[in-house]
């Protein structure tokens, strides 16, 4: 699609009388149009201030107001990245349903490429978009790693950083990447926007406690929680808070999406679904328990691990709990979000043990006992299960039978959940000096 436009002045945004119907030019070209993409040809012309667009498939034409007082955050300097694609992997689980399927295949074997040290370790998942690794560390690092080398091409601190020894905020959350853009929260209550190419910071907003949830994108929406005790919706575009919906207790999930509604769990001992649009609550479950896990959702059933040792399918349609697991011989609260395919729900717990689920009946399909909690969450790739153990090991499990298929001793504890993106897994480990590690296939 060629785009042809004429702008008399170098950088403005301007907005029509619908909100959604905005643009931002910048060295004379137009920077984001998603209203206007399908128009083959548009012509921009800005006079005194009024921006006029003249649209060649329709010669219809719109105008709007300029507004030149845009920070410089808030400007790209490179060219637009390419949004995620199919085979990336750009958020904690790696869709707005929080289902933990990899869309990227691995090699048969894997093997390590590369081995990053890192300050105070990592506790977040990383994300895999193109030839980009970006992983949040417990030092208050978000790095930008090259895929193929893991060298830093870039590095945001959460905040200033004087000294090396410098302490800053934790990222406790797992980046979530768009086309443009990386957004994270910090131990402190920060909420970052972070230009992808660059690394700079395009806007932040302040809650009133920790953030460990990790943040989903709906449209130019973006959705996180925090511990004071609420779910936020800000613009993607400068941060403005579009609604907050406030809970009885810390909000520790990512908010999983089912069509126009988001739900959010915590340590309230309720299932809430609210109102993307409007941030207005559609239902009020209550629990019983407290959540630390996030929830995974397909279609009308939400599955999640609970803090009194269950695992829940429950039909948020209804309302109504519709099968409770439970091992018959240890009691222990899950942490691990689940991954769930079409007929099993797989999940780790604070048990030692990863829990292989049928969907349909809540029946145990099989277990596998490590020496160590399984904080991680499992990721699904095709016929394969990846996860993490604070026995230090990465592991390798076959789907359907639960044997294991191969095993990598880190050398410390795993708590982070595996990325999987581009054909390579990316995982870290906790620990002062802590790492990132790349697996995949090595070139002949």
């Amino acid at each position: 699609m060629r785009i042809f436009q004429r702008l008399l002045e170098s950088s403005s945004i301007f907005q029509t009388g619908d909100a959604n119907r905005r643009l931002w030019f910048r060295n004379g070209r137009i920077r984001w149009m998603p209203l206007l993409a399908s128009f083959r040809r548009i012509s921009a012309f800005k006079v005194a201030g009024i921006v006029l667009i003249i649209t060649a498939a329709s010669g219809a034409i719109e105008f709007g107001v300029a507004n030149d007082n845009i920070s410089a955050g808030q400007q790209s300097s490179n060219e637009e990245s390419a949004a995620p694609s199919p085979g990336t992997w750009s958020s904690f689980r790696n869709s707005p349903q929080l289902t933990g399927i990899a869309t990227s295949s691995l090699p048969d074997k894997l093997e390590l490429l590369w081995k990053i040290p890192v300050q105070d370790g990592v506790t977040a998942s990383a994300a895999i978009v193109g030839d980009r690794v970006f992983v949040g560390t417990y030092g208050g690092e978000l790095l930008c790693l090259d895929r193929a080398t893991g060298d830093r091409i870039w590095v945001y601190y959460s905040a200033p950083k004087p000294e090396p020894d410098t302490f800053i905020p934790a990222f406790k959350s797992s980046p979530t990447v768009t086309a443009d853009s990386i957004y994270l929260g910090d131990e402190d209550g920060v909420f970052h926007a972070v230009d992808r190419a660059t690394g700079e910071n395009l806007w932040k907003f302040q809650t009133g406690a920790e953030i460990i949830s990790s943040a989903t994108i709906v449209g130019d929406r973006v959705l996180f929680g925090s511990y004071d005790n609420s779910l936020y919706c800000l613009s993607t575009v400068d941060g403005a808070k579009l609604w907050q919906f406030e809970t009885d207790g810390y909000v520790n999930c990512t908010p999983a999406i089912a069509g126009e509604f988001t739900f959010v769990t915590g340590c309230d001992e309720h299932l809430r679904m609210i109102d993307i649009a409007t941030g207005e609550q559609k239902f009020d479950m209550p629990l019983y328990t407290y959540l630390i896990a996030s929830p995974a959702v397909i279609e009308d059933l939400l599955y999640v691990g609970t803090y009194a040792s269950e695992v829940i399918a429950v039909d948020w349609r209804q309302q109504e709990v519709i099968w409770r697991y439970k091992d018959d011989k240890r009691e222990f609260p899950y942490h691990s979000s689940a991954a769930v395919t079409d007929n099993r729900v797989v999940v780790g717990g604070r048990d030692k043990q990863l829990h292989c689920i049928d969907r349909a009946t809540g029946e145990k399909v099989w277990v596998f006992a490590t020496k160590g909690r399984v904080d991680s969450s499992p990721v699904i790739v095709g016929s394969r299960v990846f996860v993490g153990s604070s026995d230090r090991n990465l592991y390798e499990f076959d789907l359907e039978s639960g044997e294991q298929l191969w095993r990598y001793n880190a050398g410390q504890e795993i708590t982070s959940s595996p990325a999987v993106g581009e054909g390579c897994l990316v995982i870290g480990t906790e620990g002062s000096t802590g790492y990132v590690l790349c697996f995949g296939a090595k070139e002949k």
